[in-house]
């Protein structure tokens, strides 16, 4: 049993080359302590950086580091080094996929990681780098506890009838279903605004639009996810940086058998060579594109089509729910890009929602004028200290 007092977590998001990190203090209050990542892993030279709570760079180093084995080493020698009166108490990871079964965060156990291991084949691009993360934890320190934390669990009380597919019902008990994503971020949301407004504001009709690198929405009544946009994949629904969205079923058939692209070329295509980069032809970053937009066309088209396709599923979820109460921009892009949030409410005026352009230019935090029916807001993310949060509580336990 933990002291309640006093709990250092640390947050490890571990994908194919990098490694994003946090460490808090947790307790009654929550204390970030650092943050940082490693990038290209495997590839000379790797980056290894960290920042305080206070956004002061303390590691900004060149290393050579050939696998994920190499780099948790290094960061838990460098960790011991630089608080070496302070030992950690927990690792908690995000792990984008928990199939149907995970509801909640869970313990790390020898039974957890033999089902991880069965769900591969629903998510071979995330789940194998994040169990090997846990695994490598593990080896450098077997008595350290470890919590999962499942980006997909947020959704799993969604009505069935939202996470259908019309497919053969031999496929849906195989696991062919919609899943959802950004689960994570949606519930750091949920607690927030119920901390700023209230839990009346918290239980009403409410969409969230987490647009980042990776772009999705979210349908929730009664704090309970009602839809989204993120399906079997994280690929599906909205326009991202790189990703295509939803794509008709018969473009993935033509690749395969009029272009002759082979499964794993699709896959690269339509999550790395997609979305905002695919358009443009320029960049898969949104800043890139709005400062060139003007005088590249294929760049505007780019913005263009992000917009037109986060405003219909904007409308058809709000359909979904019989209505809208609060709608709420988060992401790198959703809380920093005025001009998008613009576009996207542009002209949902019938909807209720009037945006205020003074506000919104200023990224405040709630950004419709005083005509809207629908309160308008932004919001930060943080992904990592709902992490935090999650295995607090499971240790307390």
């Amino acid at each position: 049993m933990f002291e309640d007092h006093l709990l250092r977590i640390m947050t490890i998001n571990s994908g194919s080359s990098s490694i994003k990190f946090s460490l808090y203090q947790m307790s009654l209050a929550e204390a970030l302590i650092l943050s940082g990542r490693i990038e290209r892993i495997g590839v000379t030279p790797c980056f290894f950086y960290v920042k305080n709570a206070d956004g002061l760079t303390l590691v900004e180093r060149q290393l050579d580091l050939l696998d994920h084995d190499s780099a948790f080493k290094m960061l838990f020698d460098w960790l011991q080094k630089y608080t070496p009166d302070q030992n950690l108490d927990a690792v908690g990871h995000r792990v984008v996929h928990g199939g149907n079964q995970f509801r909640q965060p869970h313990l790390v156990t020898l039974d957890l990681i033999r089902i991880l291991k069965d769900l591969f084949s629903v998510d071979p691009d995330h789940l194998p780098h994040e169990l090997k993360a846990i695994e490598v934890v593990n080896q450098l320190y077997p008595k350290l506890r470890q919590v999962v934390c499942f980006d997909t669990a947020f959704h799993r009380h969604m009505p069935k009838v939202a996470q259908l597919y019309a497919i053969p019902k031999y496929l849906r008990d195989e696991g062919i279903i919609r899943y959802g994503f950004h689960g994570l971020s949606y519930e750091f949301i949920m607690q927030e605004l119920t901390k700023e407004a209230g839990a009346k504001v918290a239980n009403g009709r409410i969409i969230i639009a987490h647009l980042g690198n990776g772009a999705s929405m979210v349908a929730i009544h009664h704090t309970k996810g009602v839809d989204t946009t993120m399906g079997f994949s994280p690929t599906g629904g909205l326009v991202m940086s790189t990703r295509s969205g939803d794509l008709d079923p018969g473009i993935i058939l033509y690749l395969l058998q009029k272009k002759g692209l082979t499964p794993s070329q699709v896959n690269d295509m339509v999550n790395l060579k997609a979305g905002l980069l695919g358009v443009s032809g320029i960049s898969s970053d949104m800043k890139d594109l709005l400062y060139k937009k003007e005088e590249n066309p294929q760049a505007a088209e780019a913005v263009d089509l992000f917009c037109y396709q986060a405003r219909k599923f904007l409308g058809a979820l709000t359909a979904v729910l019989g209505g809208l109460d609060t709608l709420i921009f988060t992401g790198g892009i959703g809380e920093n890009a005025p001009s998008i949030r613009r576009q996207v409410c542009k002209g949902l005026g019938f909807l209720g929602i009037h945006i205020d352009p003074n506000r919104n230019d200023a990224n405040a935090s709630i950004i419709s004028d005083k005509k809207s029916s629908i309160t308008v807001r932004v919001m930060k993310t943080n992904e990592e200290l709902m992490i935090a949060r999650h295995a607090h509580k499971l240790l307390k336990k």
